[in-house]
């Protein structure tokens, strides 16, 4: 039987376009995916945060309704997608009703969501297969690749697989998202947000070569671009984004949760800044581990990156791409701004097993994205 937890996983990123790393997911299993209705909208009205939020609270409530199993998933800004067996089908299912109930009556967000199985993909002519790509020792996150999770995406925004709506819903468990940190601002010039897809006519391995060219270019940077610093994030006071937390839970009063995180988030900002330890609790360790577990680099039917880098590097990369995209190889779309943030999922603070989420604060991902499909809108008319 196959399982996510068994894929050997690579730490080397350079290897994302090895399809040896790569082992397709079997016809009985599914996708999940959400996605926030014009989110374009919500985060130029400087929502943002509830943008991220929504994104991430699919995996969160995945990962509580499948009582900490394995399985790939991948955090796109204003959406997730989400693999699992045939067998937890209906679990995910149920933990996506319940995201999007609680996306639409706590944050006021308008949330798609959608199940499809992977047996359809493949009868549309493309294919589903996943990596694990380890970060740090301690979490390792999916890579997606052969055009079917775009192709699920595309099917979910017309209304095809979407998840019927219940007369009595109730809200996922989303335990252990948070979005407490501060911003982390750009220490080189600007944050880029980008995303690179292969052209539909192009060759695999002439994207490989195209996307391994940008990699060497990124690997340049101080730390691979890497935009939270090597000490990890900073606490942040007052804690950014108490009241998002706390629409998490239904424990208590709203203020009563509120008050609660406030005294948690002061706690979290003395130790940071003495380095004190609380019990098992090491700040110092803790932190760190947050800029290693990070996503800041991925593949989803395309790379995705959230880089810190100079206006000087963002140039050379607009040509590089720029000279692959006339070719013929590739399409990309970015989005610069000033900082990065994180939205993220923390099972325990006593283990270095925790979830850091990284997007633009622009909503980085969702505007490369806007970019991209405009690019390939033009492309096709000229």
């Amino acid at each position: 039987m196959f399982s996510f937890e068994e894929i050997k996983p690579f730490t080397d990123f350079r290897q994302l376009c090895d399809g040896k790393v790569y082992t397709a997911l079997p016809d009985d299993w599914v996708l999940g995916l959400t996605d926030v209705v014009d989110s374009t909208g919500a985060i130029a009205a400087g929502r943002y945060k509830a943008v991220n939020m929504a994104g991430a609270a699919a995996i969160s409530a995945a990962m509580n309704a499948l009582s900490g199993k394995s399985f790939p998933y991948s955090f796109g800004g204003d959406g997730a997608l989400i693999a699992v067996p045939g067998d937890d089908a209906e679990a995910l299912a149920a933990a996506l009703r319940g995201t999007r109930h609680w996306v639409e009556q706590k944050l006021g967000l308008e949330l798609r969501a959608a199940l499809v199985p992977v047996s359809e993909v493949r009868l549309s002519g493309h294919q589903v297969a996943v990596a694990r790509f380890a970060p740090s020792d301690a979490v390792s996150y999916a890579m997606f690749s052969g055009g079917g999770a775009d192709w699920a995406a595309e099917a979910m925004k017309v209304g095809r697989f979407h998840l019927s709506r219940e007369d009595d819903p109730t809200f996922a468990d989303l335990t252990g998202l948070s979005c407490r940190w501060a911003p982390s601002p750009s220490r080189k010039g600007v944050i880029l947000s980008l995303i690179v897809k292969k052209q539909p006519e192009a060759a695999w391995e002439e994207f490989s070569v195209a996307v391994d060219r940008l990699l060497t270019l990124v690997n340049k940077l101080e730390r691979d671009g890497h935009p939270i610093p090597a000490t990890g994030a900073q606490f942040a006071w007052p804690p950014r984004g108490v009241t998002l937390e706390a629409l998490t839970s239904e424990e208590g009063s709203l203020a009563a949760r509120k008050i609660r995180l406030w005294l948690v988030g002061c706690l979290a900002w003395i130790l940071g800044r003495t380095g004190w330890n609380l019990g098992e609790f090491d700040p110092t360790v803790y932190r760190r581990y947050t800029m290693m577990n990070s996503d800041y680099r991925k593949f989803e039917d395309g790379l995705r990156m959230t880089l810190d880098c100079s206006p000087e590097t963002q140039a050379e990369i607009d040509v590089l791409l720029g000279r692959e995209r006339d070719r013929g190889i590739l399409q990309f779309g970015q989005h610069t701004q000033d900082a990065a943030i994180m939205t993220c999922i923390v099972p325990s603070i006593y283990t270095n097993r925790h979830f850091h989420f990284l997007d633009g604060i622009d909503g980085g991902y969702t505007a490369a994205a806007r970019n991209l499909d405009r690019a390939a809108h033009s492309a096709g008319n000229a």
